[in-house]
């Protein structure tokens, strides 16, 4: 629930076509564990004290679907809005950033198909956020077990790096608004897409930490990500 010191919106992107999912209408609203998929994500930022606000990025023509569905039912005590999907993930982010209430001093980007987002690891990556005043923004992530390979167009490896340089990172990536917003612009203005949010802060010089989360904070893909992800979330009632 929202607390007075609430500073934070979070943008929850649900704006996929499903494609890799293999279901035409999206994964967003499946159900997983007795309820719609990206519900568990909005309801475990509606319990982090630091959201003020949530935006739901979802194509337009589900807007009330979405609501009717994924929010109404649950008794959200934080406001939710909407805002419009756009063509690409970094299109929908620049809509979701476009909605954040300008009482928000920063942003938390989450997947809304990554349900086992919890509001403990939330505020974990916020309190770091605040605790750096040379930093932009926070990624939650964990660091890189498998060995890494770098392979040519031939399939031929060329090298393989020290894994312990490397993370595999997920949602939420939080910013300050102004960074983003700064990043997301000159994104746009040179024609720059990158292959997550804080790529974009990066780009023009901005610093932004890796912060260690759960293992378990997956990410649904494909159809066969569900059976465990709906154990995890079971247990984890």
């Amino acid at each position: 629930m929202a607390a007075s010191h609430a500073d934070t919106c979070a943008v929850i992107v649900a704006g996929g076509s499903g494609q890799r999912f293999g279901n035409p209408g999206g994964k967003q609203l499946v159900d997983v564990a007795g309820r719609p998929l990206m519900s568990w994500s909005l309801a475990a930022f509606d319990c982090a004290p630091s959201v003020a606000h949530i935006v739901v990025v979802c194509p337009a023509e589900r807007t009330r679907e979405v609501r009717e569905r994924a929010v109404e039912p649950f008794a959200l005590t934080t406001p939710v809005s909407f805002a419009a999907a756009g063509e690409t993930r970094q299109d929908s982010t620049r809509a979701g950033l476009a909605a954040v209430p300008d009482t928000c001093s920063y942003v938390a980007i989450h997947d809304g198909a990554r349900p086992l987002i919890t509001p403990e690891v939330i505020e974990g990556a916020l309190a770091e956020l605040r605790e750096h005043d040379d930093v932009d923004g926070v990624v939650c992530g964990q660091p890189a077990v498998d060995t890494l390979k770098v392979v040519a167009d031939d399939d031929v490896i060329v090298d393989t790096p020290p894994r312990s340089r490397y993370w595999c990172v997920q949602t939420p990536q939080i910013f300050t608004v102004a960074a983003l917003r700064r990043a997301e612009e000159a994104a746009r203005a040179e024609g720059f897409v990158g292959t997550d949010d804080a790529s974009l802060v990066e780009r023009v010089g901005g610093r932004v930490l890796c912060v260690e989360s759960p293992r378990d904070n997956l990410k649904v893909t494909l159809p066969e990500d569900l059976p465990l992800v709906e154990f995890l979330l079971r247990r984890n009632k």
